[in-house]
């Protein structure tokens, strides 16, 4: 099995991807493994293919115009 080593990783980076793992139950290095074995699994994402998808899920169906609760939201600051 091939292994990788990272260097000059910050410190806050480490401390977060511990936090991450203590929360998963798993070491470091296993947090680590199944968070690059995601990666690989997922491949590239065609951003055109992911498009389609979305107007695909949503075709047919109508929203309602956002522009006044924008301009509330906005007013509010």
């Amino acid at each position: 099995m091939a292994q990788v080593l990272v260097r000059s990783l910050d410190g806050r980076v480490v401390g977060s991807l511990k936090k991450r793992a203590a929360r998963h139950g798993r070491s470091l290095q296993s947090e680590l493994k199944a968070i690059l074995e995601e990666a690989a699994r997922g491949g590239d994402v065609d951003p055109v293919l992911l498009a389609a998808r979305v107007r695909a899920m949503f075709r047919g169906r109508r929203f309602s115009d956002s522009t006044a609760l924008i301009r509330e939201d906005r007013d509010r600051r």
